[in-house]
């Protein structure tokens, strides 16, 4: 399982993405250009130390992550408020990638038509969306959960006896 992010433009979002990914052991994927540096305070902030516990990979435009896809040949599941199906109803597979957009206007029409499933996490119709951190962690937990993907909780609970 692996989350991939495109063009994120709010440090702290994605420094708590990364967080997320490192505590859960996920590989996670940035598609540039974000809209701030990976130095910035913000950033380095929410993700605090576990920065230099996650896999990350980025990538300097679509395109090359498009061909870094195709090469690993994984799914892409795409999560944004224009698609029809649930991301409860959705079966994942272990190598799926999760991709969410830019807080301010999520991804390109090219970048949605490229998604193998687009799916919807079900809010308040008088509601615009959920805040991009939230969304990822409430789809990684659905994945996760499916695919017994997760670090195993009781090889955590014994570590920590």
């Amino acid at each position: 399982m692996q989350i991939a992010l495109f063009q994120p433009d709010i440090p702290q979002n994605t420094g708590t993405i990364l967080r997320l990914c490192a505590c859960l052991g996920v590989a996670a994927h940035i598609i540039e250009p974000a809209g701030f540096p990976i130095s910035d305070r913000h950033f380095r902030r929410a993700g605090m130390d576990y920065l230099d516990h996650v896999a990350l990979t980025r990538h300097d435009s679509w395109s090359k992550f498009a061909q870094w896809r195709n090469e690993a040949g994984c799914r892409l599941v795409l999560f944004t408020t224009k698609a029809a199906g649930s991301y409860l109803d959705f079966r994942y597979e272990k190598d799926d990638v999760l991709l969410f957009g830019r807080e301010s206007a999520g991804v390109t029409d090219e970048v949605a038509a490229a998604a193998d499933a687009r799916l919807l996490i079900p809010i308040r119709p008088d509601l615009r969306s959920l805040n991009v951190a939230m969304a990822a962690a409430m789809a990684l937990g659905e994945a996760v959960r499916q695919t017994g993907s997760a670090i195993q909780a009781d090889a955590v609970l014994k570590e920590r006896r």
